[in-house]
């Protein structure tokens, strides 16, 4: 069954999103977004950072001067610049200046080793890298410079980014946490990399490549997906047009990093597209979350399960004003109901859940963030995205009538494929009458009322003596445990029947004591036979990714 978001869409009205399923989403390229809203709101706050305001026609001045200066240096349309960069001002001016020059953006995550830094950088064939000069980052991208390809290393001061009580508390007391930038002909400071603004950028298409962002990797090694112009500003624009507040105050509290796919979409070309302001943190800390929160008065706040978990077991959430927060959206992970009804009633906001794919420029679907909705679900796809299921077992058929199946999407959001992987490429999609459609790797349902329910992901099905289970259906029985906070499930080989699930969990701080053995008694037995775990393992915490969703693949690489 294909659920269509165009007008003859089965479902009844009030379970759409609250816009024209038939919007018209002009094609543009990313750098008009910025250009836009700089001449149509200069004055306007594009980012506040720690206090400090820059408005779009200062971003925009500055995004400009930094594409003459790559210009000026001989980058030239099609080539990579890399940014190696946590939340920072300085990221909408490369981001976007990059963009402007013809270049294509690379986002490398800032938790990168040297050795991880250097291979995406020699996969992604990256000519200019932007950092920071933060002792976590320099001296990282420096070893990436000298042993690679890369041709110029551009390092900002965070330190002239910041408002001045903050600038002269870093000069007095954060010498550690800064590096020195060396003085070579290899690595200019960002100030030196500005030109005058002079140069003729080319001429760039929708239809160019715009930014090369890599996957996760949930196994090997992680893949660049093509993400063109195109993708990126119809995402941007299909994740606003749900948005029924959209032109009102917009407020979003940035502490998703910038560089993965989910906040540069509904961070920053959905907040830039709306020339809203971007409440920008470096990194997430709970404490200082709930102060900017309440200090700017955010309207929106993207974010993952564990970032309000965190939030709701700070002491400050409490004495946080929480009255200017219409919506707030969770992804990366299914998001538990406990969680979205404590954060619902504590602030008094409401918390979708949604779903997307680095595949698919960050969002395919949400729930709406008005009216109905259907809590375990991710939601109704956005406007002009298709959804369908394939039978788990063999992709060329639909699943048998009422099972779940291989969610697969197609949309203007979509991928061109994977960069300098064609065989990888091909196997992410499959040809059906004449449609291009990406496999998610997903097991899902689809309601007749549109909504899709995750059922797991078809790499993590753990199989036990012939038979399929999934761990996010053991996990959800375990997070119904009062002392259980978070849980992962793994198949760990078993010499009779090939795996058995084995459950990870860390516990709430409130709570009588639980031992494991009374864990794994009392979880196996609500679950099916071939679903009961080999024991419970409880951990002080849970490894986790960069934007804070659990990882499940650094869990398996640690038992080995």
């Amino acid at each position: 069954m294909d659920v269509i978001s165009a007008p003859d869409h089965p479902s009844p009205d009030q379970y759409r999103h609250p816009c024209p399923w038939d919007i018209a989403i002009p094609r543009r390229t990313v750098p008009t977004l910025l250009e836009d809203a700089a001449r149509k709101a200069p004055s306007a706050p594009a980012i506040d950072f720690l206090g400090r305001t820059y408005d779009y026609r200062t971003v925009h001045a500055e995004a400009v001067r930094f594409a003459s200066g790559l210009a000026a240096r001989g980058i030239r349309p099609g080539d990579r610049v890399g940014l190696f960069l946590p939340n920072v001002p300085i990221y909408l001016a490369a981001y976007y200046g990059a963009m402007m020059a013809g270049a294509v953006v690379v986002n490398f995550s800032p938790l990168y080793s040297v050795e991880e830094l250097s291979a995406q950088v020699a996969d992604s064939g990256a000519k200019l890298l932007v950092t920071v000069d933060v002792a976590s980052l320099l001296p990282t991208a420096l070893k990436v410079l000298a042993g690679s390809a890369l041709e110029t290393l551009v390092v900002g001061s965070l330190g002239a980014m910041l408002p001045w009580p903050k600038r002269i508390a870093l000069a007095l007391l954060g010498r550690k946490s800064i590096a020195a930038i060396p003085s070579r002909p290899d690595v200019l400071r960002w100030g030196d990399m500005l030109s005058d603004g002079s140069a003729e950028f080319p001429e760039v298409s929708p239809d160019d490549l715009a930014l090369l962002q890599y996957t996760g990797g949930t196994t090997g090694r992680p893949k660049g997906a093509m993400l063109t112009h195109a993708n990126l500003v119809t995402n941007a624009l299909q994740v606003q047009a749900i948005d029924p507040d959209h032109g009102a105050r917009d407020v979003i509290l940035g502490v998703l990093p910038l560089f993965h796919v989910f906040a540069n979409t509904c961070v920053l070309n959905r907040t830039v597209a709306n020339r809203g302001c971007i409440a920008m943190l470096p990194r997430f800390d709970a404490g200082q979350a709930l102060k900017t929160l309440q200090r700017v008065r955010a309207t929106a706040f993207p974010g993952v399960p564990t970032m309000y978990q965190a939030l709701l077991d700070h002491p400050a959430l409490a004495k946080t004003d929480f009255s200017s927060l219409r919506v707030c959206i969770s992804g990366g992970a299914p998001l538990p109901a406990p969680v979205r009804d404590e954060w619902e009633s504590a602030t008094g906001s409401r918390l979708v859940e949604g779903y997307g794919l680095t595949e698919s420029s960050g969002v395919v679907s949400t729930n709406p963030y008005l009216g109905e909705r259907h809590p375990g679900t991710i939601g109704q796809v956005l406007p002009h995205t298709r959804v369908r299921l394939l039978d788990k077992e063999d992709p060329t058929r639909p699943p048998p009538a009422g099972e779940p199946g291989e969610l697969i999407v197609a949309g203007p959001q979509i991928m061109a494929g994977y960069w300098n992987r064609p065989a990888a490429a091909k196997d992410a999609f499959a040809e059906i009458a004449g449609t291009r459609w990406l496999r998610t790797g997903d097991v899902a349902r689809i309601g007749d009322n549109g909504f899709i329910a995750i059922v797991d992901r078809i790499k993590d099905m753990i199989a036990v003596g012939g038979f399929k289970v999934f761990p996010s259906q053991v996990e959800a029985v375990l997070l119904e445990h009062p002392a259980v906070k978070e849980t992962l499930v793994l198949g760990l080989p078993d010499a009779y029947l090939g795996e058995m699930p084995r459950a990870f969990v860390t516990l709430e701080d409130d709570v009588a004591a639980v031992s494991a053995e009374e864990l794994a008694t009392w979880l196996n037995a609500r679950v099916g036979k071939h679903e009961r775990v080999s024991g419970v393992d409880i951990r002080e915490q849970l490894p986790k990714t960069m934007v804070g969703k659990l990882d499940r693949k650094a869990l398996r690489a640690e038992l080995g």
